[in-house]
């Protein structure tokens, strides 16, 4: 059960109010009401605070994406490494504001640095893009010097050239002179294709175009992402079609640069832009090396910047919840918390008084309300992960038996029931324990989602392995194989013709678990089936008895004595009279030895349904017990009484208490004595308005009367099919160790024959693989398989038994719990 929940009243002296609330949520063990209900969120006392700190934290936000950003690691001093910065007492305004114009300083400092960074970036890209235009361009005239190729001036062959006349040709060709102008740039690769279909097109062929790729990309200093381009150079006659070329080229994303024909003037341009690109060069790498020490210096402070803004925030939304009283211009709050922590919370206040300098001390009164508290159960690092389990198939109402508990036991041992082998359990336990040995070490990391599953449940993953390798013992099962540290109770003398051999006692009794020659008969699958179902019944019924019964400590906790005798009592007899008779036969049918009866062992399902359709009637040669069937009429006439029993007598009571009340003529009437007033008088009228307004709420008589047929029902139907449902044990105990022969037959059982340096290899060869398919497959793939079948047991079959679950989670101002908020 949760612990007990007053709600406290706390006049906050205003000077006081933000040390009181710091200490608290280093406590973690108030929460607070909001007294503002009707308030808007921007029209409370704090919202320009709350402001501040959101600038703050948007400032925190864009140094650490800037470190993210950054190719070299820019390590981070840890919070436990960084000195602290003091937030509270009569310092706290002057540290704040202090580290508000640190924090703009640093922006203003590194946008203006990501500024010029960028602007000279996308400089440099523009002068080495020229720099490959004119060496490209050189290169193109070089070569037609050289070579005194013919121009092409079109894709087409039986397009007409542009040069019209050979002897003109000829002409320019001899020296070499080209009176065509052209148009020379850059343009990204993947368009090189669709900007030269675009040009022919439009130009209708008149024009000659040679491009070439350029080797290293460009990298955009903003997003990181890399671009490949290419360099063009396109030949045309007249301003018409150059002006055609240049609008075609800028729409599809092209840059283009002056280049001017003659030889000496480009080669001119090519020294001064080489000598300028140096000179950005060793201007961008300062400017990075600069950028970089900012990075440095805020990497050094980055964590507790983070941890003093996400508290500020934190206080002063928590100030905002308080209502201001203005005669006596104290912050007045409202709150739950655990009686155990009252101490603890009055020593915080008294600290903080001290801290901030002045005398007036807050008050702590306890108020007594009506209102249902929020549930907390205390947890640890090894019930922490069960509890988990358990809330999130519903909050258990305040002071409600807390399942969670009991899981600790049950859940690992349902689990080892259908995962029973010792080899496979001891794997998920060493498992465990080396995530416990790193459990210190990954506090202090950020783990991804994967393995913060892990590690969130290494205490579970130890119990489902320890409770394994005891269910591994109970099966004598290590990897589809048998432990012989007993003597057998069998033996196997020699085969006879038929080459059968048949086992015989030696009066030897196995002490602890299954035989270990019923592994090797033939017979053994049939035994172990037989087995293992009637086990997975007799504790089914054993854990969803344990379940009701969990209902009676609730009932007398929450004074519902008609719960008790309408609910509690008819359902134990239901339940026990069919299902745990069912158990008690199982157990009294294992108990004999039938070799010695004249009778066959009957079968149980056979005997139940008959129990069912034909009751008082029992064959002779089937039968189990004398007396059996006048047994199994009197357990069936109890379950069918106690439907109606369920069905009709809390509706009936309930029906007749009312009558009594509206038979009387008046309704109580609540009275309010002199507590309440001075209560009132004392400023917690609020508490006692909440009190008044939240009243139980009433149902009519139908309404009654459905939901007990609902809940009726429900009940019985949900007898038979949990029962049932616990055959999944079964199922998975008998797939699992299946799984786990077949896979030991098909690999390291054909190898082991093998002799010689290559049967040696091949052994160590299978049995890593062996090993890996026994890891990967039948431990955590069944495992996980056997996680949610025990989980869908506890809570289906077992919560719906007893649990409520209609409660809400105890959420206090925890700094604590901030980062895992974030």
């Amino acid at each position: 059960m949760g612990d007990d929940y007053p709600t406290l009243f706390l006049p906050y002296p205003t000077e006081v109010a933000h040390d009181a609330v710091a200490e608290l949520g280093e406590l973690g063990n108030v929460q607070f009401k909001d007294l503002n209900p009707a308030v808007n969120p921007f029209q409370r006392s704090f919202v320009g605070e709350i402001r501040r700190t959101e600038e703050m934290a948007r400032r925190v936000r864009f140094f650490e994406s800037q470190i993210q950003k950054e190719k070299d690691v820019v390590p981070i001093r840890s919070l436990y490494d960084s000195s602290p910065l003091v937030t509270v007492g009569p310092s706290a305004a002057h540290n704040i504001d202090e580290l508000d114009v640190t924090l703009a300083e640093h922006e203003t400092r590194l946008v203006q640095m990501n500024d010029s960074y960028k602007t000279l970036s996308e400089r440099t890209r523009e002068l080495v893009e020229a720099r490959h235009v004119l060496r490209e361009t050189a290169v193109f005239f070089e070569k037609a010097e050289i070579q005194q190729t013919d121009i092409r001036t079109s894709f087409d062959d039986s397009s007409a050239p542009l040069l019209q006349h050979d002897d003109r040709e000829q002409q320019y060709s001899s020296t070499v002179q080209f009176d065509l102008e052209f148009v020379a740039g850059t343009i990204d690769r993947t368009r090189i294709s669709t900007f030269e279909r675009v040009l022919w097109r439009v130009l209708r062929g008149n024009l000659y175009m040679n491009h070439t790729d350029i080797t290293e990309p460009f990298v955009d200093p903003a997003t990181g992402t890399e671009t490949r381009k290419n360099v063009f150079i396109i030949f045309a006659h007249g301003d018409a079609l150059l002006a055609k070329i240049r609008k075609v080229a800028e729409s599809m994303g092209a840059t283009l640069y002056p280049i001017d024909a003659n030889a000496d003037k480009r080669s001119d341009s090519l020294r001064e832009v080489t000598a300028r690109l140096e000179d950005l060069e060793t201007v961008l790498y300062n400017t990075g090396l600069n950028r970089r020490s900012e990075l440095l210096r805020i990497g050094e402070n980055l964590a507790r910047w983070q941890d003093v803004v996400r508290k500020e925030k934190a206080i002063y939304e928590t100030m905002n919840l308080f209502n201001y009283d203005v005669r006596r211009k104290t912050l007045v709050a409202e709150g739950w918390v655990p009686i155990r922590d009252l101490p603890m919370i009055q020593m915080a206040l008294r600290h903080a008084t001290e801290e901030s300098g002045t005398s007036v001390v807050p008050i702590v009164q306890e108020l007594r309300t009506n209102k249902t508290p929020p549930t907390f159960t205390r947890t640890n690092k090894f019930t922490e992960g069960f509890q988990t389990i358990m809330d999130a198939y519903g909050i258990a109402t305040y002071q409600e038996v807390n399942p969670g508990l009991f899981a600790i036991v049950t859940f690992p041992f349902l689990f080892a029931v259908m995962f029973g082998d010792i080899g496979h359990g001891l794997i998920i336990f060493f498992a465990a324990l080396y995530m416990i040995s790193q459990e210190k070490k990954w506090a202090r990391q950020e783990l991804d989602e994967v393995s913060h599953f892990w590690a969130y449940g290494r205490y579970i993953i130890l119990l489902m392995g320890v409770f394994s390798v005891y269910t591994g013992l109970m099966y004598n099962d290590i990897f589809s194989k048998s432990l012989h540290i007993w003597h057998s109770g069998w033996d196997f003398p020699e085969p006879g013709s038929n080459g059968a051999s048949y086992a015989v006692s030696n009066g030897h009794m196995y002490p602890f678990g299954v035989d270990p020659a019923w592994h090797g008969a033939d017979n053994g699958l049939v035994f172990t089936n037989s087995y293992k179902m009637k086990m997975s019944i007799v504790l089914g019924v054993i854990h969803m008895t344990f379940a009701l019964c969990l209902q009676l400590p609730n009932h007398i906790k929450f004074k519902r004595p008609l719960d008790i005798y309408a609910n509690f009592i008819p359902q134990m007899i239901f339940l026990q009279s069919i299902f745990g008779y069912l158990v008690v036969c199982i157990l009294y049918k294992w108990s004999i030895d039938w070799s010695t009866r004249d009778t066959e062992p009957p079968s149980l399902l056979n005997m139940l349904i008959a129990m069912i359709l034909s009751p008082g009637k029992v064959d002779a040669t089937s039968q189990l017990y004398r007396g059996q069937g006048f047994i199994q009429v009197v357990l069936l006439l109890l379950a069918m009484v106690c439907v109606p029993w369920m069905l009709c007598m809390k509706p009936y009571f309930q029906w007749k208490e009312r009558q009594m009340i509206q038979g009387q003529g008046y309704a109580a009437l609540g009275h309010r004595n002199d507590e309440v007033l001075e209560g009132e008088e004392e400023g917690n009228g609020r508490a006692i308005v909440e009190e008044m307004e939240e009243e139980h709420e009433q149902h009519d008589f139908s309404e009654v009367v459905i939901h007990q047929i609902i809940h009726t029902i429900e009940f019985c139907l949900g007898c038979i099919s949990h029962t049932a449902s616990y055959l999944r044990l079964w199922a998975l105990s008998l797939a699992h160790a299946q799984l786990s022969e077949v896979l030991w037959s098909m690999t390291i059982e054909k190898f082991l024959g093998l002799s010689g340096i290559f049967g040696m290899i091949a052994l160590v060869m299978v049995v890593v693989f062996w090993f890996s398919a026994t890891v990967f497959i039948l431990c955590i793939m069944e495992g996980l398989s056997a996680f949610l079948h025990a989980l869908r047991l506890h809570w289906v079959e077992a919560n719906s038994k007893h649990y409520q679950g209609e409660g809400y989670l105890f959420t206090p101002l925890s700094f604590a719990k901030l980062d895992e908020k974030e």
